[in-house]
């Protein structure tokens, strides 16, 4: 190692001039910092920004962060990132898949009522909270509840930490949903309401009906029975 800072309890390197520190590899990194107490690098500008990142690869962002634990693992539910205040974007946002399931809809956290599971049609309560469906065309329906199946949230809105009585609401996009078709099978393209069924969507036959009451659209056939399906969500 050509330069080495080493302290107990200061400033392991001390750097100032025109660029404070400077560091340069051709196959590692060209800074690193690790704290077992506190932050590993902390960057504060009195007139630009506190931390600056450029990657000259099309392919690789300019500032990354992961949450991984000892092993080199991500930290299930762990944040990669924090932002506390406002956050400009100029480009896209995209919520990659994972290996398991894809980031598919836009959902928004609520609470919730005797546990019910992802996948399963959601309604107003009077005190706020939502609860399972439990009649056709019901009019207070807010949602399906995200998770279901091969797709999971890409964005949740109004997560709190205290989190137990509350589940994400796919309010847009795509979902597994529970669905009936027991008395009228579903097609593809078929519009999508509240059932009898505890937590379970039907396909939506009367149109008077229906107004006010829609969840979203099949996105694939249920011939006949109960089963789960991916549909898209189109509260009207």
């Amino acid at each position: 190692m050509k330069d080495c800072g080493i302290s107990q309890n200061g400033d392991g390197i001390s750097g100032f001039g025109h660029r404070g520190v400077v560091g340069e590899s051709i196959e590692f990194q060209g800074v690193r910092g690790k704290s077992h107490n506190n932050a590993g690098i902390v960057g504060v500008s009195d007139h630009f920004d506190g931390v600056f990142g450029i990657s000259h690869n099309p392919s690789t962002p300019g500032v990354s962060g992961h949450n991984w634990d000892n092993a080199n693992h991500p930290n299930e539910g762990g944040l990669a990132g924090f932002f506390e205040g406002n956050v400009i974007i100029t480009g896209t946002i995209t919520a990659h898949n994972d290996i398991v399931c894809g980031k598919a809809d836009f959902a928004e956290d609520f609470d919730v009522l005797k546990q019910p599971e992802p996948g399963e049609v959601m309604v107003l309560t009077t005190s706020g909270a939502l609860e399972q469906s439990t009649k056709a065309y019901d009019k207070k329906v807010v949602g399906v509840i995200s998770g279901a199946g091969g797709y999971k949230p890409g964005i949740i809105l109004d997560k709190q930490n205290n989190s137990e009585n509350r589940k994400p609401i796919a309010m847009m996009g795509k979902v597994y949903c529970k669905v009936d078709a027991e008395t009228f099978p579903i097609e593809t393209g078929d519009m999508l309401t509240t059932s009898h069924i505890p937590g379970y969507a039907m396909k939506a036959i009367d149109p008077f009906k229906a107004f006010g009451a829609v969840i979203g659209k099949a996105l694939a056939p249920l011939s006949e029975g109960r089963g789960l399906i991916p549909i898209l969500v189109v509260l009207q």
